[in-house]
């Protein structure tokens, strides 16, 4: 899938913009800062940011003197590029190979650099729940080829993860699995 992408979508600032606001749509951002973030001159990032709001796909919305843009949920192909943007980055197999099969997971969050649509080669999940150590690990190694992104795994129990969860809300950590009661 990531060579499928690569191929279809040639500009690497394009695709940088729709990993950060594709795969957890509460991500912002402006333009210095997307520029500085992806280490790409504020040029080659404005005629993205153009072109895909242009699109429709981001919404541009002034703050004071600063434009700020976020992704579309109301587009059409809202949660068509969501999901294309999880399989570039192997989070739906992360989801299938570890979660489902670990029993009594609660929750699940995607929190750090891929929370903030950043793609930098590591997975920070944090986990609620019990759950065995060993066979997590065993997951999680499996996941880690498939994906080829390293995972780092926080585990907490339910009261745990309360007296963090304004930390988890501020940085806008993304729910990718909920059965919390």
């Amino acid at each position: 899938m990531k060579k499928l992408l690569d191929y279809l979508i040639t500009s690497k600032t394009r695709i940088k913009l729709l990993l950060k606001f594709f795969l957890n749509a509460e991500a912002r951002g402006y333009l210095r800062s997307l520029a500085e973030e992806f280490g790409e001159s504020t040029n080659a990032v404005r005629v993205e940011l153009n072109r895909l709001t242009e699109a429709g796909l981001l919404e541009a919305k002034n703050e004071g003197r600063t434009k700020v843009y976020r992704a579309n949920r109301g587009h059409a192909l809202f949660e068509d590029l969501h999901n294309i943007v999880k399989k570039y980055i192997g989070i739906d197999q992360l989801i299938e190979e570890v979660l489902r099969k670990l029993g009594n997971v609660e929750l699940a969050l995607i929190t750090g650099d891929y929370a903030k649509g950043i793609d930098s080669g590591i997975i920070d999940l944090v986990i609620v729940g019990g759950v065995d150590k060993g066979y997590l690990q065993v997951l999680v190694e499996k996941a880690e080829e498939l994906i080829r992104r390293k995972i780092r795994i926080l585990i907490l129990n339910r009261q745990g993860f309360e007296k963090l969860k304004g930390k988890f809300e501020e940085e806008n950590a993304l729910v990718v699995w909920n059965q919390l009661k």
